[in-house]
């Protein structure tokens, strides 16, 4: 197989988001995988009662008190999205979580879906919706009032993920609900691929969410099945005898690598290839996994990318710790491996549900995420309760090792490479090719000393959260460049009513403005406040050398214009303005002695003058009124359209002679 290294029919991953048990976000989740912890939670029989659960059933000896809880399952921001109270009750908690998250990971993308260009499609599926049976059906008041109809139209049903989000966002590329039971968001994100690579949309959202309702419950072990008799889940060791199961939510942004390379966009990582396909009947069963069919869709994602299987140096499984179904897909791993390598322990091998348990339709993105995150800090994170293998797993003759402990990502100078393996109840596999994002490089351009860093929000209250939340993360990230941080903010997010700004010079700069919340370095403002502004013009005596400097090397608008205004002096005086405008060091006290002529001071305070304004124009500054004080007359009624630029530098070139 040659190594094909062109990225151009590659992915880029741009954005993520994600809720996972005990994890609030992506940063918390890397953290706790990073470090070996599991995050599920041991319920005690008070906090399992107080979720309506039967005491004679806590009470059995097979019963297990484990869950893979979300922490604020509960919670949402129904005025965030447009939802009355009322209805946003009757929102299936899945839907609640997967809008929320979807537009963390456009943020994580620095994306306004109401300024992007182009087309945002979305891939997404939901697990088993409980909550309409549990929680709506049982009150006769409300289905009398409302209707089964509209109860699950209106979002209750895994027919309408998806819709609802490209609704609430106002997105007009496909919007596709997808369902292949446990594979369905790696699915999702092999199907948000090919959307992509045949221009069906230009940005595409793919994910999927599980919460279990009743929430917060353990559950009844009985040998032979698929769930752990301990609340460990031991994948691939000689010990392990099945999974439990969490809720979750995660969802990726995905862009052409070569448009997000052209829109500078921040790529967390390369997805070189994916496949999907079906075991059909070739099983014990329906419930069964396949070799031939997990094998056959690995090798395709492999051949497809281009890539020898020798440089994928991880892989994270399925690993559900089951007797019977690691065995299988690491034969089936080692199987597609094999059709090009004869090598041995080459590749590590983990999977994330030893941490979070099993969250059913998120758990491929759960898998990719925490791919993600190890390319790019350069780790193999644990797959924890690795004791000894498996002994029907002969790890010694394929290509694969357990990655039991935390190391260094360590290669040969290739990229690293790393495969995710998910596989659903009735056969529909997924495997997807992910690579470490390419060094970029950074702007050469010099960025201005003072920052404009701009917060917006639906609620007063909620901008100011905002801005703690921003000062915690600059604070906590002093190495940041402020000046990406502002571009972000201002070009990456959606403007609300409630607004504030500071003006800062550097990260901490700006933490410590936003946290005092000087009047000084800037301000707050409500819906409906309108700020206008006067644009007041000096005449003869404002002027001095050097004047307007700073902007001319910082400012391309300002300098434009300012060049733009030399030129047309240029052609009608006899001498030569900019380096009076702009003396050589040691200069400057001549060339304040010339810019006292009246033929020098006017057409100097005209340009900067006119230059200054364009640049505030330029920024969306436009002023209510105009005023000029003698020769700044001119310059007012040049920008109220009374006559061009250059008749009005004749007439004050006239002036001054």
């Amino acid at each position: 197989m040659s190594e094909e290294t062109s990225l151009d029919g590659a992915i880029a991953i741009v954005g993520m988001a994600g809720r996972f048990p005990k994890s609030p976000d992506v940063d918390s989740f890397w953290h706790n995988v990073r470090n070996g912890v599991e995050c599920l939670t041991r319920l005690s029989p008070e906090q399992l009662e107080e979720e309506g659960e039967d005491p004679a059933k806590i009470a059995l000896p097979n019963y297990v008190p484990v869950n893979g809880v979300l922490d604020g399952m509960a919670d949402f921001d129904p005025g965030f999205f447009g939802f009355s109270p009322r209805d946003a009750s009757i929102l299936d908690p899945q839907h609640r979580h997967m809008l929320e998250c979807a537009w963390e990971a456009l943020e994580n993308a620095a994306v306004d879906p109401g300024r992007f260009e182009w087309r945002i499609g979305v891939f997404a599926g939901s697990g088993h919706n409980a909550y309409l049976p549990y929680n709506l059906l049982t009150n006769p008041q409300l289905l009398d009032s409302v209707g089964f109809f509209l109860l699950r139209h209106t979002g209750n049903d895994k027919d309408f993920l998806a819709t609802r989000l490209s609704y609430c966002f106002n997105l007009t590329g496909p919007s596709v609900n997808v369902q292949t039971a446990c594979s369905t968001s790696l699915v999702a994100v092999h199907m948000a691929c090919q959307s992509l690579l045949n221009h069906e949309c230009d940005l595409a959202l793919a994910g999927g969410v599980t919460i279990e309702m009743p929430h917060g419950r353990g559950y009844l072990y009985e040998e032979g099945e698929i769930l752990s008799p301990d609340g460990h889940c031991r994948a691939f060791d000689a010990a392990s005898k099945g999974t439990l199961f969490g809720s979750g939510v995660g969802v990726v942004a995905l862009r052409r690598y070569p448009d997000a390379v052209e829109s500078g966009d921040i790529i967390h990582a390369v997805i070189r290839g994916s496949a999907i396909n079906n075991d059909g009947a070739g099983k014990v069963g329906y419930l069964a996994p396949s070799v031939e069919g997990q094998s056959a869709c690995i090798a395709e994602a492999l051949l497809l990318s281009g890539l020898d299987p020798r440089s994928v140096s991880y892989i994270e499984c399925h690993g559900t710790g089951t007797p019977v179904g690691d065995p299988i897909e690491v034969t089936a791993l080692t199987q597609a491996f094999r059709e090009e390598t004869d090598e041995v322990g080459f590749c590590g091998i983990g999977s994330v549900k030893t941490n979070i348990g099993h969250l059913d339709t998120a758990a491929g993105v759960a898998s990719l995420i925490k791919t993600v995150q190890a390319l790019k800090h350069r780790e193999l994170p644990p797959s924890l309760h690795f004791d000894k293998p498996n002994p029907q797993i002969d790890f010694a003759a394929s290509p694969f090792y357990v990655n039991a402990s935390l190391k260094p990502w360590e290669t040969d100078g290739t990229p690293r490479r790393a495969g995710i393996n998910s596989l659903g109840v009735g056969g529909t596999n997924a495997f997807v090719l992910v690579e470490e994002a390419p060094e970029v490089a950074t702007s050469e351009r010099p960025s201005r000393p003072l920052q404009l860093t701009l917060l917006s929000a639906r609620s007063a209250d909620a901008v100011d959260r905002a801005g703690e939340r921003l000062a915690a993360h600059l604070k906590a990230h002093p190495e940041l460049d402020l000046a990406d941080v502002a571009y972000t903010l201002v070009k990456g997010r959606k403007a609300f009513n409630h607004r504030r700004m500071v003006v800062a010079r550097d990260a901490a700069d700006a933490a410590a403005a936003l946290e005092r919340r000087d009047p000084a370095r800037g301000f707050t403002m409500a819906p409906g406040e309108r700020r206008s502004g006067a644009f007041l013009f000096p005449g003869g005596g404002a002027q001095y050398p050097n004047m307007g400097r700073e902007l001319y090397e910082l400012e391309p608008v300002y300098r434009e214009e300012v060049d733009r205004g030399l030129e047309v002096l240029g052609k009608h005086a006899d001498f030569d303005l900019k380096p009076l405008l702009f003396p050589a060091e040691g200069d400057e006290e001549k060339a304040g002695e010339e810019l006292q002529h009246g033929s020098r001071t006017l057409p100097a305070l005209f340009i900067t003058e006119y230059a200054l304004a364009k640049l505030f124009m330029s920024w969306g500054i436009e002023p209510s009124a105009l005023l000029g004080h003698s020769m700044g007359e001119y310059v007012a009624a040049c920008l109220a359209g009374v006559f061009s630029m250059e008749d009005g530098l004749r007439m004050v070139l006239k002036r001054g002679q």
